[in-house]
């Protein structure tokens, strides 16, 4: 089937979501989720064929996102039940007055339409983007990266076993079968078939649908996430929270790339660094590249300019040191991409003034950036990270894949 006869597919079914209510949604987002577990061995073995053809090209953290098991198909299922238990963002009331004319004006939630998502080597954005679509009465229209496309034709191929199981059309959930940068195009110049597009990748993704998109289109995803250590941080736990944010999945973009250490601290602390991310880990130390303060106290790679401006999405960090919290803050507003960025510190006026002058998507205090994750946040999953201000920040969940409309009722009144 081509990409434009998707389209037309998927923007002829929205009706069927628009009728559907609350319960028949979510009987078909638990439908999906058993079909995955039911049809997890034709996903492993999909699974199985993209791996094979990509560990000559794609480095093991790439890999691992890459990668399926029973237990990552079973956390898929869940996050789609977690959806279905989430109440149901369409037809809510956001606003309601009555003017002095006695007309009443009601501002209400409602679906996009068509949502296409273009995204790389991640399984499991697939069926949580189905998910959060089929919640917020939208079709779905999904274009996967060629390394894991038989994962994702897998997947798509179950999701729509569900959805016909309650009498839903399967095409509300699609995935596009070609891979070339054609399709990618196409989705991005759908005018009056996609209603949002939300590319999930890279930065070159991410910045070819910004420059050549017609359709409405969210900037997600890069991710050059910043930790400061003040010189009032407890060590202890900021040694904690550095090795989960780098170490715990390097190659999502929630992952610290940056750390910045308080110059007061920096000989006491820079060892304990060291010694956590790089002697103690035998199987996967981390490479530091360190600007020349930092190279001054604890071995490592030195550090060139890009480095503060890379999403390395591997076992990388950037290290600097910086003169106190206002560099740090500076540092941050000129190289961040406005994802997630941290402060440890027991300071809270520190704390209070980071909050406040940090212009990123999530800002945290005393925690991992690991956590800037639809679930994690109490969303079911998520159809992206929205580094932007326009529409949607943050995590998309339910409420960011709807717009909404006036609804006004009268009772005669003319103007």
């Amino acid at each position: 089937m081509t990409t434009q006869e998707i389209l037309h597919k998927a923007k002829g079914c929205c009706g069927a979501l628009a009728v559907a209510d609350t319960d028949q949604k979510n009987r078909a987002l638990l439908a999906m989720a058993d079909a995955l577990i039911d049809n997890t061995d034709a996903i492993l073995q999909a699974n199985s064929a993209d791996m094979d053809a990509a560990k000559d090209t794609l480095s093991p953290s790439m890999l691992d996102r890459l990668a399926l098991t029973a237990q990552r198909i079973e956390a898929m299922a869940e996050g789609i039940r977690q959806v279905a238990a989430l109440p149901d963002p369409v037809g809510r009331i956001l606003s309601q007055i009555q003017r002095p004319n006695g007309m009443v004006i009601e501002r209400r939630s409602v679906p996009m339409g068509v949502v296409a998502i273009i995204y790389e080597s991640r399984p499991n954005v697939t069926s949580d983007a189905a998910a959060l679509a089929v919640k917020s009465g939208n079709a779905c229209v999904l274009r996967s990266g060629k390394d894991a496309f038989r994962s994702a034709n897998a997947i798509v191929n179950a999701l729509q076993l569900g959805l016909s199981q309650i009498g839903l059309p399967a095409e509300l959930v699609q995935l596009v079968q070609d891979t070339s940068r054609e399709s990618a195009r196409e989705l991005m110049t759908a005018v009056g078939y996609v209603d949002l597009l939300i590319p999930r990748g890279g930065a070159g993704l991410i910045r070819n649908c910004i420059e050549n998109a017609r359709v409405p289109c969210i900037q997600t995803g890069t991710g050059i996430c910043h930790i400061f250590v003040d010189k009032t941080a407890d060590q202890a736990m900021a040694l904690d929270i550095l090795e989960n944010a780098k170490t715990s999945r390097p190659s999502v973009c929630n992952a610290m790339e940056v750390c910045l250490v308080h110059q007061d601290i920096a000989k006491e602390f820079l060892p304990k660094l060291h010694k956590r991310l790089v002697t103690d880990r035998e199987n996967q130390p981390v490479e530091l590249r360190l600007d020349s303060a930092a190279a001054d106290i604890i071995p490592g790679k030195t550090a060139e300019p890009q480095d503060f401006d890379t999403e390395f999405l591997d076992y990388i960090l950037a290290v600097g040191v910086v003169e106190d919290i206002q560099q740090a803050m500076e540092h941050i507003s000129r190289h961040s991409t406005g994802h997630s960025e941290a402060i440890l510190t027991q300071d809270e006026k520190n704390a209070g003034a980071f909050t406040r002058q940090i212009d990123s998507a999530a800002v945290y205090v005393n925690c991992s950036t690991r956590f800037t994750d639809g679930g994690e946040f109490g969303l079911g999953c998520e159809m992206g990270i929205s580094t932007q201000k326009l529409h949607a920040r943050g995590p998309m969940g339910l409420e960011e894949l709807c717009s909404y409309k006036y609804v006004i009722r009268g009772t005669g009144q003319i103007r």
